[in-house]
């Protein structure tokens, strides 16, 4: 028999049903009869689930790695106990699978039907025996668990609590589940929630496109503050446990050699996703690092040069993320391939010909201008569009792409470890860096596309030496362009 209910019949305020009352981590051992051990990531996060019921955080993240007690310490038991704290409060809670999300609800009612009455002097309404959709006895609040995408019409939350959402690897790289998980919480979860409600969100991290992901690119830019309990499996620098990097975060089960093990089980890739909450393989793995790209201050004016763009012509909606229009300007001379600027914006198909005008305005006629031309009629009629009415009067091409994005980035890539791409200071320049270090697997790839095209542009027939001199002549005239050509000006 539990120590719970062997207090059943005490006095409500006996010393020891107030601690488990009081104390949310006390309450977590003993509800689960021993069973939950107390260790010190999950008093973190116990700590944490604390403020969140006295409504000091109303926003909470939390990444784990699996099998270590973050659905048990938290889906499983924290609504029965906020619950019993606030019995006029209502709870919804989400799971990837109507039958996942089943089994929390019943497990949190469990609790409330051994341990409500003795410790918080509620009851169960004995008139709905349900397992997903259940109220406290005389009181307002209650419990509805269901599947994403199940029946929440009409109900409302004081406590929003998701628990992993994405089912597999599979369901986490379908860019349309990933669309469809988020409609879902932005059109339908989030307008359940009560003034002043709270939301959870516990998650394994498998994409950096994942819920939790598209939610705090959002917070950007909105300045919604979500507090975030970020737990990988092997401690990083400045870990919120005091970790040395290494460490492992639940030694007592999880040790050293079942990390090495599981890291050669699992591959780099889940490793990173699943055990580290960092979506992204390391920079070992990566076809661009940070550190191969100089930054430059300028770049040789008499340099050969292109502008590439990548359109997207999706003007930018609330909640989406489509993909971005990208103009990469590269100059080159002798061998070395300067990133002079890029042109970053989502905006209608208007506003994106007003910037290729404009970008190309400024660049002036001697910056030739490539634009990516996609497959069929479209691709034709959109490239026709921009040389006569956008571009009419400078140098410009259509593009065909014909291999996909990660081979178009080889040279670039190539180029760039053999430390001949440099980048001229710009308020882009960070962007790209980002961008370049997560390619193919970011969200995005424009910028790296665009400045792929470029360069492949740059090193073709038709942009090559024949070109590089006859503008060398416009500029300078016969004479100066020989003087350069003899003092090593050209490639």
């Amino acid at each position: 028999m539990s120590v719970l209910k062997e207090l059943v019949g005490k006095r409500t305020h006996s010393p020891e049903l107030e601690q488990y009352r009081r104390s949310y981590e006390a309450y977590c051992e003993y509800a689960h009869h021993g069973r939950w051990k107390p260790c010190r990531h999950l008093h973190l996060v116990c700590e944490k689930l604390e403020a969140v019921e006295r409504g000091e955080i109303d926003r909470l993240m939390i990444f784990m790695p699996p099998r270590h007690g973050k659905s048990q310490s938290t889906t499983e038991t924290f609504p029965s106990w906020f619950l019993g704290r606030n019995p006029d409060r209502r709870v919804i809670e989400v799971s990837y699978s109507a039958n996942f999300a089943q089994k929390f609800g019943n497990r949190n009612r469990k609790k409330v039907a051994d341990f409500g009455e003795a410790l918080f002097g509620i009851r169960l309404d004995r008139s709905n025996s349900s397992k997903t959709n259940w109220d406290i006895e005389g009181h307002a609040g209650g419990m509805i668990s269901v599947g994403l995408g199940g029946g929440i019409t009409g109900e409302g939350a004081d406590l929003l609590l998701i628990d992993d959402v994405v089912k597999n690897r599979k369901e986490a790289e379908s860019e349309t589940v990933r669309e469809g998980i988020w409609d879902e919480y932005s059109a339908t979860l989030l307008t359940r929630l009560a003034p002043g409600g709270r939301i959870i969100l516990i998650m394994t991290r498998w994409h950096e496109d994942d819920l939790a992901g598209r939610i705090l690119k959002e917070a950007k830019e909105s300045g919604e503050h979500w507090e975030i309990i970020n737990l990988p499996c092997e401690a990083e620098e400045d870990d919120p446990l005091g970790r040395k990097p290494g460490e492992p975060l639940w030694p007592e089960r999880y040790g050293a050699d079942w990390l090495a093990k599981k890291k050669k089980t699992v591959g780099s890739r889940d490793w990173y996703a699943l055990y580290q909450q960092n979506p992204q393989p390391p920079d070992a793995v990566r076809m661009f690092k940070r550190e191969w790209f100089e930054v430059m201050r300028d770049y040789p004016r008499d340099a050969r040069s292109v502008r590439y763009w990548d359109l997207a012509a999706t003007e930018k909606r609330t909640g989406k993320d489509p993909d971005w229009t990208a103009g990469a300007r590269i100059a080159e001379k002798d061998g070395i391939y300067y990133i002079v600027d890029i042109r970053h914006v989502q905006s209608s198909p208007l506003g994106v010909e007003r910037l290729v005008a404009q970008t190309a305005a400024t660049d002036g006629r001697s910056v030739k201008i490539c634009m990516e031309q996609e497959p069929g009629s479209s691709g034709v009629n959109t490239v026709d569009h921009y040389r006569r009415s956008v571009l009419k009067g400078y140098t410009y091409y259509g593009d065909k792409k014909t291999s996909n994005k990660v081979e178009r980035a080889m040279p670039l890539s190539a180029a760039a470890e053999a430390g001949n791409v440099k980048l001229v200071i710009g308020d882009w320049n960070k962007d790209f860096l980002d961008e370049a270090e997560v390619f193919p697997n970011g969200r995005h790839d424009d910028m790296v596309d665009a400045v792929s095209g470029a360069l492949t542009m740059i090193t073709s027939t038709r942009f090559g030496i024949l070109d590089y001199y006859r503008e060398q002549v416009e500029e300078k005239g016969l004479l100066g362009a020989l003087k350069g050509a003899l003092k090593g000006g050209g490639t």
